[in-house]
């Protein structure tokens, strides 16, 4: 089985936000399965421990690449890093709001960075990447989303929006690469058990410590298989009973009276008007 996935989504995938949570997750489960992988973040000390611990578990090829995502030139930056390899699977799984705050709360170039690192940056590496996945007539691609981009609502408001954007632009590109031998996905998550949502969390006084997980939070492992064994089953992909729940929900409302809905919920969760 290690062969055909290897066969098909590889010789070499691109992890975006690889150094933790998720995203390091995804590259192991990769790797495991004989793909070679670069690892994509900022901390590239941090980057290193997770290649390291991949080539000891799994035997594979790693490169890392430390870029901001949210700085000028990152997808030129990460096109060159990768120019000599022939990548056929691209993961972005970058781009978690570490603020949660009002949007007025927030400065405009935090709200500009939330915008380039989720919507310009993967659109342009899945520009880059796919026109070669296409002329190979194999590849894969899976972009994730959150339920914060299914309707608005407080305290997200940049983020929401980017990733309503991340949850189209994966549905409209899986409507043009499907045919031609691409799987794409939009892996839509809910809460999920990654250490920035532990660092949220224990900042809000929710958690005793960073080390603790939310006991309602879908664990990695789970985000992990669910994407693997839908990755063929495009576009949208909602993980987890509680995402799929809030999503018949809101699909049965008027987007106003959702939205109301929202932010009632998130400002109660809050303990704000």
């Amino acid at each position: 089985m290690s062969e055909d996935f290897s066969g098909r989504y590889g010789p070499w995938a691109l992890i975006a936000g690889a150094s933790d949570g998720v995203g390091a997750a995804f590259a192991d489960a990769l790797g495991s399965r004989g793909v070679n992988v670069v690892l994509l973040a900022r901390r590239q000390a941090v980057l290193d421990q997770v290649a390291a611990g991949i080539r000891d578990r799994h035997g594979v090829e790693t490169r890392t690449l430390a870029v901001d995502l949210a700085a000028p030139g990152a997808a030129l930056a990460v096109a060159d890093g990768t120019a000599d390899l022939e990548v056929g699977f691209l993961v972005y799984c970058a781009g978690a709001d570490p603020d949660f705050r009002h949007f007025l709360s927030n400065s405009i170039g935090a709200a500009e960075s939330m915008v380039q690192r989720n919507c310009v940056v993967p659109m342009q590496l899945c520009h880059h990447f796919a026109a070669g996945m296409v002329e190979r007539g194999r590849g894969g691609i899976v972009i994730f989303g959150s339920g914060a981009g299914f309707i608005g609502g407080p305290n997200m408001v940049a983020y929401g929006a980017s990733k309503a954007f991340d949850m189209v632009f994966a549905e409209a590109l899986w409507s043009e690469l499907h045919s031609k031998g691409v799987d794409v996905i939009g892996l839509i998550l809910g809460k999920t058990d990654t250490p920035a949502l532990r660092k949220l969390e224990h900042q809000r006084g929710t958690l005793g410590s960073e080390d603790e997980s939310p006991a309602d939070a879908v664990p990695v492992s789970d985000v992990v298989a669910e994407a693997f064994a839908n990755l063929t089953n495009g576009p949208t992909v909602l993980v987890g009973e509680q995402i799929r729940g809030v999503s018949q929900l809101l699909a049965s409302m008027s987007r106003n009276d959702a939205a109301r809905l929202m932010a009632e919920m998130i400002s109660r969760a809050m303990g704000a008007d």
